[in-house]
């Protein structure tokens, strides 16, 4: 198959490959809480999150922005999609309320790859209204991160 013919755009002019990858980070994720992965491939991947009755943070329906910050950092991790990918750190603005009810597309893209660290940007929309954005800097890691012998040469510091 040509190219082209693999390549195509989504609706917001993202060039994709119609033999998309498969998730291989975050496999055991809630996704009833995370967000449902519609689109994936190489450092991109595209969320949506249905809010729901549960995500519910008071009476007129305002959705705990947790929710957002979770389903916009599943989609950060599935763009870059290795097995031990963890956040470092975050810069995120919350630009608009979402309301329990509301779906919300996230879409996440790789725009620096330095090492094992990886710098992704993702915006999240209901509709056409931008309600989130932020900056995950991620660690790709050799095994995960509950494995890894974090104290290991801490007892040489106490001696």
């Amino acid at each position: 198959m040509a190219e082209e013919e693999r390549e195509v755009q989504d609706d917001l002019g993202h060039l994709i490959n119609k033999e998309q990858s498969s998730l291989v980070t975050h496999n055991k994720i809630n996704t009833n809480l995370s967000g449902e992965i519609v689109m994936i491939n190489p450092g991109y991947a595209k969320v949506v999150l249905d809010t729901q009755e549960l995500m519910r943070a008071d009476e007129v329906g305002l959705v705990h922005g947790g929710f957002i910050f979770g389903a916009a950092d599943f989609a950060a991790m599935a763009a870059v999609n290795e097995p031990n990918v963890i956040l470092a750190s975050c810069n995120c603005l919350f630009l608009s309320p979402v309301r329990v009810g509301d779906q919300v597309t996230f879409e996440a893209e790789e725009h620096q790859k330095e090492g094992r660290k990886r710098t992704v940007n993702v915006k999240g929309y209901v509709y056409d209204i931008k309600v989130f954005e932020g900056e995950f800097k991620t660690v790709i890691t050799d095994r995960h991160v509950l494995r890894l012998d974090l104290l290991k040469n801490t007892e040489d510091l106490r001696k």
